[in-house]
Formats: structure tokens, sequence, C-alpha cells
């Protein structure tokens, strides 16, 4: 099983590129998006060309801002919408598809913004969003896939130096909110697999041409439950992947 992770910074907007070409040679059997930037109905009326698969979304309240989806072949146990607090749920961050042997979360974690107004309210977030993993985990494993909004460590990021302190995705306090999915039991698989590979980035400025230079930052994650991980084949970053400033991320599954 291929599970495919995707910030595509506006569904409508990706769509009109070379997503679904790329949808068809990527073969998902779930593709999960976040950052689709539209409402439900506008997510199910640009996806509705895709043919042999079950359409889920969460869209925020503000139109045109956040939301997450999932594009599966198999139809999910449930579906389940945020995590279950109010203050928390009305931007579609969360959306929760429950298989025979998983829970698949998609996450578009918040950005605490160009003038870190928001840094306070991601550490609530980071905490409330973990808790709510690991009442998940009691149940069945866990699969947390999306933009986490933070390069973890120095390896994560082009310009560690530069940036620690300074910028959102950089700060102490977000890295702190990793340290605790993988210090409670969330694995990164990327790094489980790869954990000294340099240059391995999922998001590029649209800025001084970054992309094409290679300067990035890793902030898009698989994390999945230490006693899944034995099913985990493998994790991958598609950087050839156009048509966002976001590239796709994968695990594959035995």
């Amino acid at each position: 099983m291929k599970i495919i992770s995707w910030n595509v910074n506006g569904i409508r907007a990706v769509a009109q590129k070379n997503f679904f070409d790329d949808f068809k040679a990527l073969a998902p059997d779930i593709l999960c998006l976040q950052e689709t930037k539209a409402q439900d109905d506008q997510v199910t009326e640009t996806l509705s060309s895709i043919e042999g698969y079950h359409i889920y979304s969460n869209s925020a309240e503000k139109k045109g801002y956040s939301g997450t989806a999932i594009i599966s072949k198999t139809k999910p146990l449930s579906i389940t919408k945020g995590i279950g607090i109010e203050e928390h749920d009305n931007e579609g961050r969360v959306l929760c598809a429950e298989y025979e042997n998983f829970y698949l979360v998609t996450v578009y974690v918040p950005n605490s913004g160009s003038d870190l107004k928001r840094l306070g309210y991601r550490q609530t977030w980071d905490l409330a969003f973990f808790n709510y993993l690991k009442n998940l985990e009691k149940q069945k494993p866990v699969i947390v896939c999306g933009d986490m909004n933070v390069a973890h460590r120095p390896i994560d990021l082009t310009h560690p130096k530069a940036n620690y302190n300074k910028f959102a995705g950089y700060m102490q306090e977000e890295i702190d909110g990793m340290d605790r999915f993988t210090h409670g039991g969330l694995v990164d698989s990327f790094r489980y697999f790869y954990p000294e590979k340099t240059g391995a980035y999922s998001w590029w400025s649209y800025r001084a041409g970054a992309r094409a230079k290679n300067v990035g930052w890793r902030i898009d994650y698989f994390l999945v439950s230490e006693s899944f991980m034995p099913q985990v084949k493998s994790a991958s970053i598609l950087p050839e992947i156009m048509g966002s400033d976001h590239c796709p991320i994968d695990i594959e599954l035995k």
C-alpha cells in the first residue's frame, strides 16, 4: 500500500497544473492533502474526474484558507473531522480515516506566522494534537502525515544557524513540539530510513530560485506509531513533482 501526503497550496490552483497526470503516475492507494484552500463542495467538484476513489475533506470556516482532504481507494471504516476541541477545529486542519489496522491522520499544523504572532497558539495546538493522537493509539496504531510546519533538526533545513529562534518553522518552541511527538512513541519514518541524509527537503520558498538551488526545508512528515514501524517498507520525498511550493512525500506499507 502506497500512501502519499502533499501540501498542494490550493487544490483548485494545482488542479490547473499537472495534478491529475501526477496523480495517475503516482498511483497512490491513499493521497492525503493539506492546504486545499477550498470549501468541501469545491474540493468535491475539483476532484470529480478522479474515478475509483473515495474523497473526503475538512474545510476551514474561513473561505480559501487551510483545509485537508483524503482520497482513498479503500473506503475507510470511519472518517472524523478535527480533534474534538472547538478552538482548534474551525480551520479544517485535521482529517482522520480509520482503516482495519491503523488510523490515518492528515494534518496541516498552524504556522507561527512571519511575525510569530501565533507561536503561543501553536504550542497549545501541538500539545492538544499530541494528546489526540495518543488517545487514538489506545485503540490501534496511528500514521500521521502532513505539513508539520517545523524543521526538526539542523539537517532538515539549508541554513539552520541563520533561522534558529528567528523565524517560524525553526523556533525552539516548535522543535520542542516535534520532540514531544518523536519522544512520545511516534517515529519520523524518513529519518528512520535515512538518519544522516542531507539536502532532503519538502518545501522551498518561491523567492530567489530556492527550489532550483535546493535551498529548502523538510517540514512535511510521516510519523508512525512505533508498534507499526515493522509494517513500513520505505519512506520517500518526491521533489521532482511540481505544482506547489511543497513536494509530495510517501511511505509504502508491506
